[in-house]
């Protein structure tokens, strides 16, 4: 393998912290959450999922019943901006589908369990 010598390229510039006014610093923090509030994310629940030849799909028509990769009754993921977040189980209410969730999945793919 060739060494490559990048001793010529310029530094990076530094970055310089802004000032923070401490005393106002608790306002600051609970006002820029209360501006996230209103941000909209996309949620995603996904039931299962299965591969399927381009000849199958040109096949499916009304009433056409799709395998997926899970059993019934297991546990559906929950997914924010594509990202995994929680898993639940699918629920009936006031004849929509919704989520209960049973199990948050934290940023480090530890389970924690609700």
């Amino acid at each position: 393998m060739e060494t490559m010598d990048f001793s010529d390229e310029m530094p990076a510039p530094k970055r310089t912290e802004p000032a923070i006014d401490k005393s106002k610093s608790k306002n600051v923090n609970s006002g820029n959450i209360e501006l996230l509030m209103d941000v909209s994310l996309r949620v995603t629940v996904e039931l299962g999922r299965t591969r399927m030849q381009l000849s199958q799909i040109l096949e499916l028509q009304h009433g056409s019943v799709v395998e997926l990769d899970r059993l019934a009754g297991d546990p559906v993921d929950i997914f924010i901006n594509d990202v995994l977040m929680a898993r639940g189980e699918v629920v009936v209410v006031d004849d929509k589908f919704g989520v209960r969730i049973t199990e948050m999945i934290s940023s480090k793919s530890e389970k924690t369990a609700s």
